[in-house]
C-alpha cells in the first residue's frame, strides 16, 4: 500500500489498484493529513483546507462524514496491516502511516541523498528516481483554497529545484544535451523562473548552440517586460554574459535552404461562415434562470481564453433543447458562424471520433477536401488557427468525457464553447475553467405550458388536475412529457385524465413512456452503459431499496460491499445524474421515481439476502441512534445471532442528530417494514418498529398508528410477548394523543399482562405507566394511582434508573393534578436525585417543570418563578415545544388566581 500526493491524490492498494477516494474535499482532507503524517492536524486547519471562504455552519459534520468515509476505505483495504490508521486526537485528527508509504517522503529522502556529496552519476540516478515519483501537478483533484494552493506551490518549487539540480548533474557528467532536454519543457512551462532560463542557456551553450541560448535570453527578457515591466536578474544576466563570451564569429550561422517547388499559400482565415445549428426545438418553455445563467457563463473576459459553458443534467431533462434554443436567441453574437456536433456519448450509435468531427468543422469553415491535413494533430492545429481571430459558437452535444471536448475547443479568445453532458465532467471544470450549469426537472407550471404547446390549450385547461398528475408522473422530464403528448395525440385516450390513469400504473409506466425509437428506459440505459461496472452493479442493487432516500451504509448493505466501495459507486451515479445528493453530510442520495422504476426493472430477483441485509442495517443503526438519543435507557430488544451485523454502522454526535436520522429515514423505514412483512421477516419487522420509539415519543401526534399496527401484527406472528407488550403500550399512548381514548385503553390494558408473561420488569413498568396516563385522562384517578405505584415498585425492583425516573415523573404529575403539591414535590426530588443525561433532557425538564408547578401550588412563588423561567428557556432551546408552553402557562398563572397547568399528556 502507498499514498500519492505528487500528482492526483490517490491511495494505491496492495494489488496496485487505486480505489476512488470521492469528492475533492475528501481528497484534500487526505492530502493535508499525508503532508503532516503522524502529527495532529487541527480542526481549524482542515476546515480552512476544505472551504475557501467562510465554512458553513455544519462544516464539522461534513468533515466528520469525510473522515468516516476515509476510515471505511482504509478498513476495506486492510490498511492496518500496513501500519496505517486514522486516529481522532483532541484537536483534530492524525494519520498514522509509515512515512516511506507516502511518495512525498520518498521524494524528499532521494533529494537528501543526492545532496550528500555523491558523484555526478549517483546524483543523476537519485534525482531521476525522485522526479519519476511525480505523476502530474501536485495535489491534483483537491480543493483550490489558499492553504491547498500554498502547499501545491511549495511542492512545485521543490520539484523545479530538483529539475535544475538534475540538469547540473547531467552537465557534470558531460551530457549537456541531456541537460537541455531536461530543462526545455520546464522552461517553457515556467517562463518567468529565471533560474530555469539561465540553466537552459548555459546548457545550450555547452551543447554548441550559443545562438539558441541568446535567442532564449531575448525571449525571456521580452516575457519579463510584458509581465509588469520586470527585468532580468543577476543570475540570468550572468548566464547571458557567459554565453556571449562563448560565441564565436560563426555562431548561429544558418545554412541556405535548397530550392524546391513553391507551396500553395497557407490557409490563414475561414473561407466560409458555418451555420450548423439545428432547428429551434418546438414547444420550448420556461428555463429563464438557466438561459440567464448561460448568458452569464458565456460572457467573454478580456485576456482570458474563450469561455466554456457546461450544461449538465440527467437523461431526458432537456439539455440539448436548452443549448439549441439559447444559441438561436444569441446567434447574432457570433457573426463568424456556429459549429455543432453530436458526439454521441450517450447514444445507441458509436461515439464520434475526434478526427471525423474536426473534418466536418474544417469543411464547414470552407477548407477544401484536398487541403485537409492528414492527421488529427494537423487538423486540430488548423481548426484552432482558423477560429483564433473570430467570434464563433461551438456546441459539443452529448459528451461522455472531458477528453472528448479538449481537442475540439476553438482557438480564439472571443469564441464560446457550449458543452452538454449527462456527466458532471469535473475534469473539464478543473482543466478548462468550464462553468457548470445544472438543468433540473421542469417546475409544474412549465410542465403544463409544455403540454399545452404539444397537445393544445383546450385539452390541458379542461383538466388542470390531470395535467398536474401527468407532470408528477413524468418527474418533470421534458422527454417524458413529449412522449406522453405523443401517446395522447396518436392513441385513443378520451382526455388527459384517462392518460394519467394509464400512466399511474407503476408496472407499465416505463413501457408506456416508450414510443418507436424514443423512450425513458432506453435513455437511462444509455447513461448506465457508460458507467464502470461497480456503479452499474450498485444501480441494480438500488432497485431493491423500498424508499426514496438512502445513504452509503444502506447501499453497502444492499450491494453486500464495503462502505468505501458503496460511496464511490454512489458518487459516480450522482455524477451521471442518476442520483442526487441530499443532506449536509454528503453521503445520502435520492432518486426520481422513473429512475427508481428503471432500477427495479433491472434488480436481481435471485438475491434473497438483500432485503434481510437492509433490514439488519436499519435495526443496528436504529439501536445506535436509540442509544445516542436516550442514553439513560437500555436497548428495547436484543438482536438474535442469526441477524447479520453490517460491516460499518453510522454513528451520531448527539440526540439531535439521532432524531434527525429517524425523521429523515422515516419513509425508508416504513418501506422496509412493509417489504419485510410481505417477505415474512416478522422478527425484523417488529424490531424496526420499536427501534423508532425515541421519535415516536418526541412526535407522538405525527401519524404512527399504521406502522405500530404493523409492528404489533409482526410481534404476534413471531410469538414474542415482550414485543407485543411494548408495541401495544406505544400504540395505546399514540392513540391517546390522537384523542382515541377508548381504543387506547383497549391496547393499554393488555400490555401489562403480556409484559408480565415475558418476565421483563422494565416492559411491565412502562406498560403500567402508559395505562395509568390513559386512566388519568378517563377520570379513573384511583386506579391510575395504583398503576403508577405498581410501576414504580417494578422499576425499582429491576432495578432500572431510567424507568424509575419515568414512573416518579408521572406519579408526581398525577399528584400535582390532584393538588397534592408536597407529595408531588417529594416524588420530583427522588426523580431528580437519580441524575440525568445531557443527551436525554426531556424527562429531566418535565421533572423540573413539575417542581416549579408544585412550588407554585405551595405558595413558594419566587422559587417557582425562577424554576419555571429556567425550564421554559431550556425547553425552547431544544425544541421541546410542549414543555416550553406549559412552563410559560404556569408562569402566567403565578399572577392569576388559577391553579397550576394541567398534567402533560405524554410519557
Amino acid at each position: 500500500m502507498e499514498f500519492r500526493v505528487l500528482g492526483t491524490v490517490a491511495m494505491v492498494t496492495a494489488d496496485g489498484g487505486t480505489p476512488p477516494l470521492g469528492p475533492a474535499k475528501r481528497r484534500a482532507l487526505l492530502a493535508m493529513l499525508l503532508l503532516r503524517p503522524n502529527r495532529p492536524v487541527t480542526w481549524d486547519l482542515l476546515t480552512g483546507t476544505l472551504w475557501e471562504a467562510e465554512p458553513p455552519t455544519h462544516a464539522r459534520t461534513v468533515l466528520q462524514g469525510h473522515v468516516s468515509q476515509l476510515r471505511a476505505l482504509l478498513a476495506a483495504h486492510d490498511a492496518r496491516r500496513f501500519g496505517v490508521d486514522l486516529d481522532t486526537v483532541p484537536s483534530g485528527y492524525a494519520l498514522r502511516v509509515p512515512e516511506p508509504l507516502v511518495d512525498v517522503h520518498r521524494f524528499t529522502e532521494l533529494l537528501d541523498l543526492a545532496d550528500d556529496h555523491r558523484t555526478p552519476d549517483d546524483r543523476v540516478r537519485l534525482l531521476r528516481a525522485a522526479l519519476a515519483l511525480w505523476q502530474g501537478p501536485a495535489l491534483a483533484g483537491t480543493t483550490t483554497g489558499p492553504l491547498m494552493e500554498a502547499a501545491r506551490e511549495e511542492l512545485g518549487q521543490r520539484r523545479l529545484a530538483a529539475v535544475e539540480a538534475l540538469a547540473a548533474a547531467l552537465g557534470e557528467t558531460g551530457d549537456p544535451a541531456g541537460a537541455v532536454a531536461t530543462l526545455r519543457a520546464e522552461a517553457v512551462a515556467h517562463p518567468l523562473r529565471q533560474s530555469l532560463s539561465a540553466a537552459l542557456m548555459l546548457a545550450l551553450a555547452d551543447s554548441g548552440r550559443p545562438r539558441d541560448a541568446i535567442d532564449w535570453f531575448s525571449r525571456t527578457r521580452r516575457l519579463l517586460a510584458d509581465e509588469g515591466g520586470a527585468v532580468p536578474g543577476p543570475e540570468l544576466l550572468d548566464a547571458h554574459a557567459r554565453v556571449l563570451r562563448a560565441c564565436g564569429p560563426d555562431a548561429g550561422a544558418v545554412e541556405p535552404s535548397s530550392r524546391g517547388p513553391v507551396p500553395a499559400p497557407p490557409i490563414t482565415a475561414p473561407l466560409a461562415v458555418p451555420d450548423m445549428l439545428p432547428r429551434r426545438p418546438r414547444g420550448f418553455t420556461g428555463r429563464q434562470a438557466e438561459l440567464a445563467a448561460l448568458t452569464g457563463a458565456t460572457r467573454a473576459v478580456e485576456g482570458d481564453p474563450g469561455p466554456v459553458a457546461l450544461v449538465t443534467g440527467g437523461a431526458g431533462v432537456g439539455k440539448t433543447a436548452l443549448a439549441v434554443h439559447w444559441a438561436h436567441l444569441r446567434a447574432a453574437d457570433f457573426p463568424d458562424g456556429i459549429l455543432f456536433a453530436d458526439l454521441c456519448g450517450y447514444s445507441g450509435t458509436p461515439a464520434r471520433q475526434t478526427t471525423m468531427v474536426l473534418r466536418e468543422f474544417l469543411s464547414a469553415l470552407g477548407v477544401p477536401t484536398p487541403r485537409l491535413p492528414d492527421t488529427e494533430a494537423g487538423m486540430g492545429t488548423l481548426y484552432r488557427a482558423l477560429t483564433a481571430g473570430g467570434r464563433f459558437l461551438v456546441i459539443l452535444d452529448n459528451v461522455a468525457g472531458s477528453d472528448r471536448v479538449r481537442p475540439l475547443l476553438p482557438g480564439g479568445d472571443l469564441c464560446t464553447t457550449l458543452v452538454t453532458s449527462r456527466d458532471r465532467l469535473g475534469g473539464l471544470v478543473a482543466s478548462d475553467a468550464a462553468s457548470p450549469i445544472r438543468v433540473a426537472e421542469l417546475p409544474r407550471s412549465d410542465c403544463a405550458d409544455l403540454l399545452e404547446a404539444l397537445v393544445g390549450r383546450e385539452a390541458v385547461r379542461a383538466d388542470p388536475a390531470a395535467t398536474e398528475r401527468l407532470a408528477v408522473l413524468c418527474d418533470g422530464l421534458p422527454l417524458a412529457l413529449r412522449i406522453t403528448a405523443a401517446r395522447f395525440l396518436t392513441g385513443r385516450h378520451r382526455d388527459l385524465a384517462a392518460l394519467a390513469e394509464q400512466l399511474g400504473d407503476e408496472q407499465r409506466r416505463l413501457s408506456f413512456l416508450n414510443i418507436e425509437d424514443t423512450g425513458i428506459a432506453a435513455a437511462l440505459g444509455l447513461t448506465l452503459a457508460q458507467l464502470p461496472e461497480h456503479a452499474r452493479r450498485m444501480f441494480r442493487a438500488l432497485g431493491l431499496h423500498p424508499g426514496p432516500r438512502l445513504d452509503v451504509y444502506a447501499a453497502a448493505a444492499l450491494a453486500d460491499c464495503g462502505v468505501g466501495e458503496a460511496g464511490a459507486a454512489l458518487e459516480r451515479l450522482a455524477d451521471a445524474h442518476l442520483l442526487g445528493e441530499s443532506g449536509p453530510s454528503g453521503d445520502t442520495y435520492t432518486a426520481h421515481d422513473l429512475v427508481l422504476l428503471y432500477a427495479r426493472s433491472l434488480s436481481p430477483r435471485t438475491d434473497p439476502g438483500a432485503l434481510g441485509r437492509l433490514l439488519d442495517h436499519y435495526v443496528h443503526t436504529g439501536l445506535v441512534a436509540c442509544a445516542t438519543a436516550e442514553p439513560s435507557s437500555g436497548p428495547c430488544f436484543t438482536v438474535p445471532a442469526a441477524h447479520r451485523r453490517p460491516a460499518a454502522v453510522r454513528t451520531f454526535e448527539d440526540r439531535q442528530a439521532a432524531l434527525a436520522w429517524f425523521e429523515a429515514e422515516r419513509a425508508g423505514l416504513y418501506g422496509a417494514i412493509t417489504a419485510g412483512a410481505a417477505a415474512g421477516m416478522h422478527d425484523r419487522v417488529w424490531r424496526l418498529v420499536l427501534v423508532q420509539w425515541p421519535l415516536i415519543v418526541w412526535r407522538a401526534g405525527d401519524g404512527w398508528t399504521a406502522v405500530l399496527e404493523q409492528g404489533l401484527a409482526a410481534a404476534e406472528a413471531d410469538g414474542n410477548v415482550d414485543a407485543q407488550s411494548r408495541t401495544r403500550s406505544l400504540l395505546g399512548w399514540v392513540l391517546q394523543v390522537e384523542g382515541r381514548l377508548s381504543d387506547a385503553l383497549t391496547q393499554l390494558r393488555e400490555a401489562p399482562e403480556l409484559a408480565r408473561r415475558s418476565g421483563d420488569g422494565t416492559s411491565e413498568a412502562i406498560a403500567r405507566v402508559n395505562l395509568a396516563l390513559a386512566l388519568d385522562e378517563a377520570g379513573e384517578a384511583d386506579e391510575a394511582r395504583e398503576m403508577y405505584v405498581a410501576a414504580l415498585a417494578l422499576a425499582q425492583g429491576v432495578p432500572d434508573r431510567a424507568t424509575t425516573g419515568l414512573a416518579r415523573l408521572h406519579l408526581a404529575r398525577h399528584l400535582l393534578g390532584r393538588g397534592a403539591y408536597a407529595s408531588a414535590l417529594e416524588q420530583v426530588g427522588e426523580g431528580l436525585a437519580l441524575g440525568s443525561s445531557p443527551e436525554a433532557p426531556v424527562k429531566h425538564l418535565l421533572l423540573r417543570l413539575t417542581r416549579g408547578e408544585s412550588l407554585a401550588g405551595l405558595g413558594r412563588v419566587a422559587e417557582a418563578r425562577t424554576e419555571l423561567a429556567a425550564v421554559e428557556a431550556a425547553a425552547r432551546a431544544i425544541g421541546f415545544e410542549q414543555c416550553s408552553a406549559m412552563a410559560g402557562a404556569a408562569l402566567t398563572a403565578l399572577d392569576a388566581p388559577a391553579g397550576p397547568a394541567p398534567a402533560p399528556s405524554g410519557a
